[in-house]
């Protein structure tokens, strides 16, 4: 099976992609966001493929990080080397379990990716590339996780100086479709034709 893309285009040249079924590790964008848990040490889905990928120099950066803060907080965002990866750089957020109830959740999951894009800004970098934050052992309904995730970026992206370019590197064509939904929806709810819908396979 082929890869698909699909971009939402801003004002100001700035674009959103969504692009699968992929593999993030493989991204050449300026950095990539990984889904870390608040060790920083790695873990299992795309913790440990990033780790496994970027090799220890991505481990190392982080041990210093958490010498020197401690665990990191959810929703809260740190920046590494990439290591042996293609990106330059791995900026790594918590996302939150997913709990019935919870009114912070939303939130919590819209920091990770408002926190991601200011932290890629202000390192100067002009692009990067999501996977789905909180949606695998974390239990986030993809739905839900989607609509905050595109929202957020999209809103985030209209204040920056670097970013112009985010793609969302989702590794299955089922949460793909979901992302792209939520795209549509967004785009055509946008009153002020500021954000335009591009089909491309």
């Amino acid at each position: 099976m082929g890869n698909f893309t699909t971009r939402l285009v801003l004002v100001g040249s700035k674009s959103v992609e969504f692009h699968g079924p992929a593999d993030i590790t493989r991204e050449a964008t300026d950095a990539i966001v990984n889904a870390a848990n608040s060790s920083l040490l790695g873990g299992g889905g795309v913790d440990g493929a990033i780790h496994r990928a970027g090799g220890p120099a991505i481990l190392e950066a982080c041990r210093q990080i958490v010498g020197k803060i401690g665990r990191l907080p959810a929703g809260k965002a740190v920046i590494t080397t990439g290591g042996r990866l293609a990106a330059k750089h791995v900026i790594h957020t918590v996302g939150p379990i997913h709990r019935a109830g919870d009114p912070h959740q939303h939130e919590t999951l819209a920091s990770c990716y408002r926190e991601s894009v200011r932290l890629a800004d202000e390192h100067a970098l002009k692009s990067l590339a999501f996977p789905s934050i909180s949606t695998g052992a974390y239990g986030y309904p993809v739905a839900d996780a989607a609509e905050i995730a595109v929202g957020t970026v999209v809103e985030t992206l209209k204040s920056t100086a670097h970013v112009s370019h985010v793609r969302f590197v989702l590794f299955d064509v089922a949460t793909l479709r979901v992302y792209v939904t939520a795209a549509e929806r967004l785009s055509e709810s946008d009153r002020s034709s500021s954000i335009q819908l591009e089909k491309a396979s």
